[in-house]
């Protein structure tokens, strides 16, 4: 900038003023992305291996659900009910969802496969032991509806995850199995640490066959409970 008098240089200001001007506008900047739009979460617990280990970190997408309400095959970190939490102070989960408002979630399928709307679900991300056995898709036979407004979400490590199927084998209310679509963070949508873990977590293929679930009869609500048999308890979360 010139001084309109002599045509000179105006003085600059202190050095010292711009860099704290440009840092405050870095802490805005950084906190308006990490109210609105990104959030980064780091993994505590086994629930979601092979997918996501402990200790991985994640990028989530806290704008995509201003537009739309989760989908199946999407991979979310919420605010868990308190009956939910082991530790109150831990209230950010993260789970994989498997149905949506409407949808009829049962087993099982030749296979021990999940059935969504009639549909077998083939599960490739689901945790191996050290023989490559897969965890069961559930411990026990059951059929449910998942309310309006809710979500059935399980965690990849099934036997060990505190998720909708152990929520409903202990309880046997599908209210409280399922999360509200309100309490939804946002999508995690990017692995990014460790360096050699980085990698998108997209939808699974598997979940394009899912046909949408068929309207309810007019009048008459979806059943809300479905029969539940015993089976043993899982721990984690």
């Amino acid at each position: 900038m010139t001084d309109e008098r002599d045509g000179k240089a105006a003085p600059r200001g202190p050095l010292w003023r711009e860099i704290v001007i440009l840092l405050g506008v870095a802490v805005v900047v950084a906190v308006l992305v990490r109210t609105l739009l990104l959030q980064t979460f780091y993994i505590p617990s086994e629930s979601m291996q092979p997918t996501l280990e402990v200790y991985d970190r994640v990028l989530v997408n806290k704008l995509v659900y201003r537009f739309r309400e989760p989908d199946r095959g999407e991979v979310v970190v919420f605010e868990a009910p308190l009956e939910w939490r082991s530790n109150p102070s831990e209230k950010d989960f993260i789970k994989r969802v498997i149905a949506v408002g409407g949808d009829t979630v049962a087993c099982c399928a030749p296979g021990n496969r999940l059935i969504i709307n009639g549909q077998p679900l083939d599960e490739p991300y689901l945790f191996r032991d050290a023989n490559g056995v897969p965890d069961p898709a559930a411990p026990m036979e059951f059929e449910v509806v998942v309310p309006e407004g809710r979500l059935w979400v399980l965690g990849d490590h099934r036997s060990w995850s505190g998720d909708s199927m152990d929520h409903y084998r202990t309880s046997g209310d599908v209210d409280a199995a399922t999360i509200s679509v309100d309490s939804v963070i946002g999508r995690a949508f990017l692995r990014y640490w460790p360096l050699d873990r980085i990698g998108w977590l997209s939808v699974p293929d598997e979940f394009d066959a899912v046909p949408d679930a068929a309207p309810a009869p007019s009048g008459r609500p979806p059943e809300r409970d479905g029969s539940a048999l015993a089976a043993s308890a899982r721990p984690g979360l």
